[in-house]
């Protein structure tokens, strides 16, 4: 699939119906009294015509959460204005978007069940089978996001979605980017493809949805800066503000990781009874099915060898050099609902096959004696859902018996308690064991130094996790322990850590108001008490953000959101990027820890929010100490500009 053509198709495809609506769309909008056009302002219910209000577009997350088409400007748009579409605050970018980031925080409460191929600086702007959305709409809706990038290129992320009828909605969805960036050899070119549909029979008596992605991201790797190109970025060297002028280590080396996926569930409901009070169901029994194929390669390529950054390189004439995995999996499950038995209960067992590895040894000096890790696995489980009054509860266990690399245990519960709309108070637990990533356990590389054949054992993660939400206050705790951590240690080979990890991240958010300006507050500390050796992080986080929000001109047709944001991260020794193994791996001789400011000028008129945004705003004065792993500077001043532009026919 070619996806610089197929984004050009549905920009095209999406400002068809546009141009065509936006007489409708103003003379429905005319008739409101409503300035300030959104769908969801979380407390008016805004009509869009006599019949459609902002609630019947909906959005249906993977769990089956609803939430709606938001079309609002706010502090937390600005976060979330960036390539992953998704605040950073735990992240540090690299120079240019598109590549990978460095990780200030980290987070367990997601696990998956099973391995991962692995390459994980590759899949920060990966789509998981959670990250897919699907849609409910009355009227054909589409959004286009457009972000300029750096030197050149730029973001499109464009979102097509219809019900044909109420019982049957289809979405096509594409994220396009190629940046040029501003060092040599960082040019980004990534595309997720996602096209999603959704159906229920008249009684919702079966229901079937599913999804396709198609994703690929390719980048050129430097290497970062060679050492006297850092002492000239380090002493501000004019000769050099042109940043292309700076050598880099590597200047013919890429690595590409495409993936693919096919997701399916379905169920049917055996029996079902009606309450004769109030016509809702009461009872029911449905068995389902849920399939899932998912493909993922990745390679790293060169023209020539780099014996001087990898080592001594003894190559076959391998024409394939792909990494590649597939895990297929099968579930079968048995749900029954009912609020007399408090709420709903599903039995599930799953059977997962996989495949990891190469179709031919790549180096002459390879000792590896097996080409592919392959297996399958029977495991069992059960989800329950219950709500009591003002508790939530959710529990997920899963258990794979043997000896197997699919072999382990998964167990999250979670409970709930919310107070009206004045507070929620969140406790989580998360049990997991399972074994490292594929890449970890089989590499080949024609470098000698890169491949390896381990037999580690399950890594072991437990979480804690309480959390409060408030109009007052948002505050997290979490407290991790990992026996088995895998990492990458200084010389770029995986390793097992033979103590336990002990991590404690404590997070706050606070924000205040008075007349039309705000100050957002976030503070992230962090403490490893055990295994700080291997498992690093900075001790202190804090972004603050001081803006001010007003209605401009006659009539109030313009929102703008103006201000600025400081982040900060304390210094500590960060991880090194390594872009043969697309991982971070430890080093001892750099600490990173620096200060940004970020200006911003949003606005938004009707269904569109405009976006300008200044990054690195104080680079030009200060001490070019930013960096967002050894050797790789952080962006210096950056002028962005993008939209967000929503059409509802």
């Amino acid at each position: 699939m070619n996806k610089h053509f197929l984004a050009l198709f549905l920009v095209g495809f999406l400002t068809i119906p546009s141009l065509m609506s936006q007489r409708e769309l103003t003379r429905s909008l005319s008739g409101t009294g409503t300035p300030n056009d959104s769908l969801n302002t979380g407390s008016t219910k805004v009509i869009l015509s006599g019949k459609t209000k902002y609630t019947d577009y909906k959005i249906f997350s993977h769990d089956g959460a609803v939430s709606y088409i938001d079309t609002t400007l706010n502090i937390q748009k600005e976060y979330k204005f960036n390539y992953l579409r998704k605040d950073n605050f735990e992240l540090l970018e690299f120079h240019n978007q598109g590549q990978t980031f460095n990780s200030l925080g980290y987070s367990f409460e997601n696990l998956n069940q099973f391995p991962d191929i692995g390459f994980r600086a590759k899949q920060f702007s990966y789509f998981e089978i959670e990250d897919v959305k699907y849609y409910e709409v009355p009227t054909t809706t589409s959004e286009i996001l457009y972000r300029t990038g750096l030197q050149q290129g730029q973001v499109v992320d464009a979102l097509f979605t219809l019900n044909f009828s109420k019982r049957l909605n289809v979405s096509m969805s594409y994220k396009g980017l190629r940046s040029l960036g501003a060092y040599r050899q960082s040019l980004a070119s990534n595309g997720n493809f996602r096209g999603t549909f959704h159906y229920t029979t008249k009684e919702n008596q079966y229901e079937i949805k599913g999804h396709l992605t198609s994703q690929d991201f390719f980048n050129e790797e430097s290497g970062g800066l060679t050492t006297s190109a850092l002492n000239s970025f380090i002493s501000d060297d004019p000769d050099f503000a042109t940043r292309a002028r700076l050598d880099v280590n590597l200047t013919d080396s890429e690595n590409q990781f495409d993936s693919n996926r096919v997701y399916l569930e379905h169920s049917f409901k055996l029996v079902a009874s009606k309450d004769t009070i109030n016509n809702q169901d009461f009872s029911n029994l449905k068995i389902g099915h849920v399939f899932t194929n998912e493909n993922k390669s990745y390679n790293f390529t060169q023209s020539a060898a780099t014996t001087a950054i990898f080592g001594t390189a003894n190559a076959t004439d391998a024409t394939d050099t792909d990494a590649k995995s597939r895990i297929t999996n099968n579930e079968i499950n048995l749900e029954f609902n009912s609020k007399y038995v408090l709420g709903k209960f599903k039995a599930k067992a799953n059977y997962a096959s996989y495949s990891y590895g190469y179709d031919t040894i790549l180096n002459s000096n390879s000792t590896i004696n097996k080409l592919k890790l392959e297996g399958s696995a029977l495991s069992v489980g059960a989800d329950w859902n219950a709500k009591i009054k003002n508790f939530k509860l959710n529990a997920d266990a899963s258990l794979t018996p043997g000896s197997g690399r699919l072999s382990g245990n998964y167990l999250k519960g979670e409970a709930i308690y919310e107070k009206d709309s004045l507070f929620a108070l969140k406790g989580s637990l998360l049990i997991s064991s399972k074994s490292s990533n594929f890449n970890t356990l089989l590499h080949q590389s024609t470098y000698d130094d890169y491949n390896w054949d381990n037999n580690f054992s399950s890594v072991n993660t437990r979480d804690l996790g309480f959390s409060f939400t408030s109009k007052w206050i948002n505050a997290a705790l979490n407290f991790t322990n990992i026996d088995n951590y895998t990492y990458f240690d200084e010389n770029n080979a995986p390793q097992q850590f033979a103590n336990q990890i002990t991590y404690l991240k404590v997070k706050a958010n606070k924000e205040f108001k008075f007349w039309k300006f705000a100050l957002d507050n976030t503070v992230m500390y962090q403490n490893v008490s055990s295994g700080s050796s291997v498992f690093r992080v900075p001790d202190f986080v804090t972004r603050n953000t001081f803006y001010y929000t007003d209605y401009w001109f006659k009539g109030k047709p313009m929102l703008v959101n103006i201000g600025a944001t400081f982040k900060y991260f304390t210094k500590y020794n960060a991880n090194a990027y390594n872009p043969l193994l697309a991982e971070f791996t430890l080093q001892n001789d750099d600490q990173i820890g620096f200060p940004t400011v970020d200006v911003f000028f949003n606005a938004q008129v009707r269904r569109t929010r405009l976006y300008f945004k200044i990054d690195n705003v104080t680079s030009g004065f200060t001490d070019k100490n930013y960096f967002s792993a050894p050797n790789y500077p952080y962006r210096d001043f950056t002028i962005r500009f993008g939209l967000v532009w929503n059409w509802f026919i």
